[in-house]
């Protein structure tokens, strides 16, 4: 027996763990990108911002409908 064993609180609702995604790592990508496009040429810059902000709204909504899909009050 522990001395902390009467100090814990009962066991609460679960922790929401969102689903593993790419999304992080493709909008990394097309920021990097077009970051360097900054220094380098418009090509990149446009390539990267073609990349990074489709990925950062599908991100978004994908977020989104996670959110609505937890119970009430959570």
């Amino acid at each position: 027996m522990s001395q902390f064993d009467g100090d814990v609180p009962p066991a609460g609702e679960q922790v929401h763990v969102p689903k593993p995604s790419l999304l992080p790592v493709v909008t990394t990508a097309g920021l990097t990108l077009a970051l360097v496009g900054v220094t380098l040429g418009i090509v990149f810059l446009v390539i990267g911002l073609a990349i990074a902000i489709p990925a950062i709204v599908y991100w978004i909504r994908s977020a989104r409908e996670e959110l609505a899909e937890l119970p009430p009050g959570h």
